[in-house]
């Protein structure tokens, strides 16, 4: 595993990663019959744990659908006190200054990390604490929603490391942190 704290996301064109209402069906609005990943299943094997927020973490757990991931979640959250019973070997609470929160994670063995959730990505970007970030980029345009991105603290330069085109509408960029 790379000791790398990683993004993997998708944003419409105008860079939200939800619709106003907080919705996700526009990420649905490429016709995928073959079920194709985009790279998600490599992108997986790269990392050995999740970082997300609280709002992500009951995003998914409203989803009707099984537990998504099979490698252990870590839930920031100044406001949750507990993780659900049918979820507790799966995923931890851990709240803190996000230095602090990472040491705890590595002190477990978990150095390949997918940050996940917009608040939560913005608070590691403020930090300069990404190491890189994978963007699939949906071609709707929203005009409001949630955003990827938002003010920092200083500039963050990324390098493009590659571009792949899926179901020949989604592109995906990938970016490695300039330091």
């Amino acid at each position: 595993m790379d000791k790398a704290n990683k993004v993997f996301i998708a944003t419409s064109l105008d860079g939200f990663i939800a619709d106003k209402n907080g919705g996700l069906d526009w990420l649905y609005s490429v016709p995928n019959p073959n079920n194709e990943d985009n790279g998600y299943v490599e992108f997986m094997s790269s990392v050995d744990a999740l970082v997300m927020g609280r709002n992500t973490f009951e995003t998914i757990l409203g989803f009707d659908i099984d537990w998504p991931y099979e490698k252990p979640v870590f839930v920031l959250s100044r406001s949750l006190k507990t993780i659900p019973e049918s979820h507790r070997e799966k995923a931890f609470l851990v709240n803190g200054p996000l230095t602090e929160v990472l040491k705890q994670i590595h002190e477990r063995g978990h150095y390949g990390l997918y940050i996940d959730g917009g608040s939560t990505i913005q608070s590691f970007l403020k930090e300069d604490l990404i190491d890189e970030i994978i963007i699939s980029r949906i071609p709707v345009i929203l005009g409001r929603g949630f955003p990827l991105f938002d003010e920092l603290p200083n500039k963050l330069e990324f390098e493009l490391t590659q571009t792949k085109v899926f179901l020949n509408q989604i592109t995906q960029s990938r970016y490695i942190r300039k330091k």
